[in-house]
């Protein structure tokens, strides 16, 4: 009896437990079932705004001139004076350098000794030339007398009178006289030739003496125009050679700005400049703007695109030569833009509109960027599935597709409002629940 009694206890607790089970089981309350909702993520939003618009390209470019002024020496010579440093803004005739005169004034001294020397040799040759004329009627008497001698010893010797030797003497005497008048027409006839060697040495030594009194005017050098020093070479004491460089200098009107213009856009700007002349643009200076004006593209492009050449239009006095700018050129406008912020466009070419609470992906076409005052810089796109009144989403979205649930920020302030907003603390709570929407926006 004992033995059955400890077999049947096990089962019946087993049993009572399991009824025990079943009971509960089918006495608990029932659950609901929890409802999936889907969540809506809080976005900022603009309306579209289309209308005629400039984009604008970014360049970086280097101040630079065409005349940078480069003074030398104009004869070998010490220095003397150095009146400026580099970095001055001297105004046309200030003196930059100062030669030695010393080693100018000997030179010019012995030029104008040849000159003298040449002009006294010219004087000799004509009073030389009138002497020989008359020396020539006269040497023409004497061999005309000379052959009336040989003829009346000729007459002499018929007459068995005269001596052979006399007549001898007289053709010798003839023939002597007949020579000295051939070398003194000679002499009258060479006297153009020589003349003319005397005047072109004459003049030789006269453009000698001009040159070295423009060097000895040029020993003093001085600014040709107003401008800006870049350099100076030389120090008082330096011993300098002809055509050595002693400063430079630029003038401020002639400094433009050459910019590297991209490839892409190489057509579009020259066939601007064909048609309107130039193109405004605009460099940042510290905090001040400078206006530029591209008037004109280099004649030679490279593989990443051609330099662009800009005339300063503002003033030029903050410029240095090599400075580096940063410009913004505006390129021709268009029509139907719309101006969104960077973080509105996904892929650079993709933005969303807001209709009926959900995002709609809308393909754009980027034009370029355009600095938007107090909004900052902004990002013109176009596309004809855009209207004007459109809500385009600019808050970036990381989980951007088309039909993801949204709502404005300002709905959602709406909507987490409290009841009580208007009294006081409503304030503080509405700004919260902003915040809280743009901490949402952002996961």
């Amino acid at each position: 009896m004992r033995t059955v009694f400890k077999i049947l206890l096990p089962i019946l607790v087993l049993a009572i437990g399991f009824g025990a089970f079943r009971v509960l089981k089918s006495t608990k309350p029932e659950q609901t079932p929890p409802e999936v909702q889907e969540r809506i993520w809080r976005v900022e939003v603009e309306r579209a705004v289309p209308q005629r618009l400039a984009p604008e390209l970014t360049l970086y470019g280097r101040v630079e001139t065409p005349d940078l002024m480069r003074a030398t020496a104009s004869a070998p010579a010490w220095v003397t004076e150095v009146a400026v440093r580099d970095g001055d803004r001297i105004a046309e005739g200030d003196v930059l350098v100062r030669l030695d005169e010393r080693d100018f004034l000997p030179r010019i001294a012995q030029a104008r000794a040849q000159i003298a020397e040449l002009e006294a040799q010219i004087d000799s040759e004509r009073n030389r030339y009138e002497t020989d004329k008359l020396a020539l009627e006269k040497e023409k008497r004497l061999l005309a007398l000379a052959r009336d001698a040989v003829a009346r010893q000729e007459r002499l010797k018929t007459q068995r009178v005269g001596a052979e030797q006399a007549l001898d003497e007289a053709e010798q005497a003839a023939v002597q006289q007949a020579l000295a008048v051939s070398n003194r027409e000679m002499t009258l006839a060479d006297h153009p030739t020589r003349l003319r060697a005397l005047e072109a040495r004459l003049a030789s030594n006269r453009a000698r003496l001009d040159e070295l009194e423009l060097e000895y005017a040029r020993a003093t050098v001085r600014a040709p125009y107003d401008g800006i020093v870049t350099g100076v070479e030389v120090t008082v004491g330096d011993q300098v050679s002809k055509g050595q460089v002693l400063a430079r200098m630029f003038a401020l009107d002639s400094l433009q700005v050459r910019a590297r213009v991209p490839a892409p856009y190489q057509a579009e700007l020259v066939t601007a400049l064909r048609e309107r002349g130039e193109l405004p643009a605009e460099a940042e200076i510290g905090k001040q703007a400078l206006a530029l004006t591209l008037d004109r593209i280099a004649g030679e492009a490279g593989p990443s695109g051609v330099d662009g050449l800009f005339h300063v239009a503002g003033d030029p006095a903050a410029l240095r030569l090599g400075q580096m700018l940063t410009l913004r050129l505006e390129r021709p406008a268009r029509d139907a833009v719309i101006a969104v912020p960077f973080r509105a466009v996904y892929g650079g070419g993709r933005v969303y509109k807001l209709e009926a609470g959900r995002m709609v992906g809308v393909d754009v076409e980027t034009l370029g960027e355009r600095r938007g005052g107090d909004a900052g810089e902004r990002l013109l796109v176009r596309s004809p599935q855009i209207q004007a009144g459109d809500l385009i989403v600019t808050t970036h979205m990381p989980n951007a597709v088309d039909g993801l649930r949204v709502e404005t920020l300002a709905e959602g302030r709406v909507a987490k409002a409290p009841a009580g907003s208007d009294r006081p603390g409503g304030a503080a709570a509405s700004a919260g629940s902003t915040d809280a929407g743009k901490t949402q926006a952002v996961q």
